[in-house]
């Protein structure tokens, strides 16, 4: 006898953005898969991967919020890690095959020497992206050719390790806690490796954290498991409006007329100065319109929402 099919759920317009805690063992694509069907949601994405192996910070952008993830996606982040000395893997962390080890100099392991590898990888550096990694040659992420056992060239990528500290695990001789700040694109695992050979033993990410990107910081975030016990109503609460993810840029506010023109593409005209990008909004009801670019007096469209997206927003904060 065949399985009743399951019931679809209805999915509704939520817009806006949910930090969450992201568990171990989760991709983040599943992480927000999850987030989306919690809420019911009719589209979600995520602001920048997170391994499965890495838990943490990860803001899920919900409906028109997606449009603007890309800033997200920019910014600095931060994370807590544990880099387990000694050993050296197929890919620079747990989930790969010990490929080197090494005896650990415990001597080199002292403030003062942790102090001084530490300053060594601040400020800008280059990375090397490990092989096994997201980024694409011919089309096909580096990992498919990893796992095929083909090494292909990478070209050193510039970023900028903003502050570092490394310091003893408490219970552990041969592990290293890693604390950084650093700019997109910054390869923690990549950067475990390099403080290894700096300690002339190796070493590999055996534990990896997120704990901040841009302004959003870990301690707003929810788990999976508190989002699922809360009711449908309850867990709308959690989700934080969309201009979040803009409140780093200047604001410009629009009347009725100018905010009608805008949404439609026009350009405006006005005393604003240049900027790259600036968040737009009307003035009554005060509702986010989108990103411009301000130069020679003119505001230029750049993103915007839809009128039903503004509608439903609006209605939402009601809610």
């Amino acid at each position: 006898m065949s399985a009743e099919p399951r019931a679809r759920v209805p999915r509704r317009p939520v817009h806006g953005v949910l930090l969450l805690d992201k568990p171990v063992g989760l991709s983040a694509q599943a992480a927000v898969s999850r987030v989306r069907s919690l809420l019911a949601a009719e589209k979600a994405g995520h602001t920048g991967t997170l391994d499965p192996l890495a838990s943490g910070l990860l803001p899920v952008c919900l409906g028109a919020a997606t449009k603007f993830a890309q800033l997200q996606l920019d910014a600095d982040k931060a994370y807590d890690a544990t880099l387990r000395l000694g050993v050296r893997t197929s890919t620079g962390d747990a989930e790969g095959e010990i490929v080197a080890t090494a005896p650990v100099e415990v001597q080199r392991l002292t403030p003062a020497g942790l102090a001084a590898v530490a300053q060594r990888f601040t400020g800008p550096i280059t990375q090397v992206p490990p092989m096994y990694s997201a980024l694409k040659k011919d089309g096909k992420p580096l990992y498919v050719y990893a796992r095929a056992g083909v090494e292909v060239e990478r070209h050193p990528r510039a970023v900028v390790i903003h502050a570092l500290t490394l310091s003893l695990a408490a219970d552990d001789p041969t592990a290293l806690r890693l604390q950084v700040r650093c700019s997109k694109g910054t390869y923690v695992r990549t950067l475990a490796e390099d403080i290894g050979a700096a300690l002339g033993c190796g070493a590999h990410l055996s534990a990896l954290r997120r704990t901040a990107t841009g302004a959003f910081t870990l301690d707003r975030a929810i788990t999976l498991e508190a989002l699922a016990a809360l009711s449908p109503q309850e867990r709308l609460h959690h989700v934080l409006p969309t201009e979040v993810l803009l409140r780093e840029l200047p604001v410009v506010t629009l009347d009725e007329a100018d905010a009608a023109r805008f949404l439609s593409g026009l350009r405006r005209r006005g005393p604003w100065p240049a900027a790259e990008q600036v968040a737009v909004f009307g003035r009554r009801p005060r509702a986010l319109l989108g990103v411009a670019r301000c130069a020679g007096g003119e505001l230029i469209p750049l993103r915007l929402l839809a009128p039903t997206e503004i509608a439903q927003t609006l209605q939402q904060s009601l809610s």
